[in-house]
């Protein structure tokens, strides 16, 4: 099991939240479409990072994220109202910066041990089971005709296993922190790819490897759409915790919220 340092770290998105918990979806958050007169007919799925929905920012963009694709969108407690790491350091935010050894042997002393607990008990194998009875509840009480799921992190590398389920009809995958080689192979619907410059979870080496995974399709059965974009000069965690005082991780932030908006507009129109 991984403990991903660069997920601890983070800012601050500006604003509030205007969705609502839901207590008939397991504490969902949700963002309703903004279309009040007709239900919404496909939704996405939320996968936060490790600091799940006590940090407003996966609230936040939630709601962008409705207002600019005109559907519902659930940000779901698959950590079961226990939250991998708490919302107390913010370090790297640009490619270019290393940590120094005493800075991980921090981490691992200061929060890695305290937090192996939650780790443990959102575990690959437990998450995966919590969203299966997610996916069950939105498909008894609501009646999408289409769901796309978006992952950071943490949930970028859960994004990855879901996008070989049966649950979604596309995927967008920011930073995963890291997949497995065999969930990419696995990866069925169109997938969109989130990269950073620099992640210190998910490598060059890695990252070309998962595109030359889809590359290797071109042309038989198993073919899926896709696409892997990077954004210059960032790092992990960018796309859900960006440093908005630097111009190129602010531009890079907002140009990965609209790749995932376009990804979901091409591959899931109702």
């Amino acid at each position: 099991m991984s403990i991903c340092p660069k997920c601890k770290e983070g800012y601050i998105l500006p604003g509030e939240p205007t969705g609502s918990i839901n207590a008939d979806f397991q504490g969902a958050y949700f963002a309703p479409s903004p279309n009040k007169d007709s239900e919404s007919k496909r939704a996405i799925v939320f996968l936060t990072d490790g600091f799940g929905l006590p940090l407003k920012n996966c609230k936040i963009m939630a709601d962008n994220l409705a207002t600019k694709l005109e559907c519902d969108v659930w940000v779901p407690d698959y950590f079961n109202g226990r939250p991998l790491i708490p919302l107390d350091t913010m370090v790297i935010d640009r490619a270019g910066v290393k940590w120094s050894i005493w800075q991980w042997i921090k981490f691992v002393a200061v929060t890695g041990i305290p937090n192996l607990p939650a780790f443990i008990s959102s575990r690959p194998s437990v998450v995966d089971k919590r969203l299966d009875s997610f996916f069950a509840l939105l498909k008894e009480k609501k009646s999408y005709e289409k769901l796309g799921a978006v992952g950071y992190c943490f949930g970028g590398t859960t994004a990855t296993r879901l996008g070989g389920t049966d649950h979604i009809q596309s995927v967008v995958i920011c930073h995963p922190g890291p997949p497995r080689i065999s969930d990419v192979k696995k990866i069925k619907v169109p997938a969109a790819w989130a990269c950073a410059e620099e992640d210190q979870f998910w490598g060059r080496s890695a990252r070309l490897q998962a595109e030359a995974v889809f590359a290797a399709r071109k042309d038989t059965d198993n073919f899926v759409e896709y696409e892997f974009k990077d954004y210059k000069g960032t790092a992990h965690g960018f796309a859900a915790r960006p440093n908005l005082d630097l111009p190129e991780i602010k531009e890079a932030f907002e140009l990965a919220f609209e790749q995932t908006v376009q990804w979901f507009q091409k591959t899931l129109a109702v």
